[in-house]
């Protein structure tokens, strides 16, 4: 954080002498020092607030460490655990090839690899019901038969 508490403190000054001086116009002394009061509290958190703000848009300081893969001199290596981060990412170049791939080569790179390794051929069976042979008298009462309700209405 920026600054120090007397900060905070001048802030709360501040806030009590604004809001006393409003409110003692049209309120009681007494209702005046506790408006005041209460002021005083508020600007003392938004002071607070603005000082943590502060601190955190402060860039930190920047420390010599060197390559980063030992130790800071004095410091054992367990203390520092976790305190390093080693990113590395493995090398997909071939899954991102095959992505940016049309999906026709694919089906057909897929297919070529099946029908080498195993001689697969897809079964094509034939259709179980045909109904080009069957008079239209004999369809409309099968589908008028599996439309009825159970109940025979």
């Amino acid at each position: 954080m920026k600054g120090t508490i007397r900060v905070n403190l001048i802030f709360a000054l501040i806030g009590f002498v604004v809001t006393f001086l409003f409110a003692v116009r049209t309120n009681l002394p007494v209702t005046s020092l506790i408006r005041g009061g209460v002021g005083a509290l508020v600007w003392f958190l938004l002071a607070f607030l603005f000082r943590i703000v502060l601190g955190a848009l402060e860039p930190l300081p920047k420390e010599n460490q060197g390559s980063g893969s030992s130790a800071p001199d004095g410091i054992p290596d367990e203390d520092m655990r976790g305190s390093r981060l080693d990113l590395v990412t493995p090398d997909e170049s071939d899954e991102l090839n095959d992505l940016l791939k049309p999906e026709a080569d694919k089906t057909r790179m897929t297919d070529e690899r099946t029908a080498q390794s195993n001689g697969f051929k897809p079964l094509n069976p034939p259709k179980l019901v045909s109904t080009q042979d069957n008079d239209p008298e004999e369809l409309a009462k099968a589908v008028r038969h599996l439309t009825e309700d159970e109940g025979g209405r």
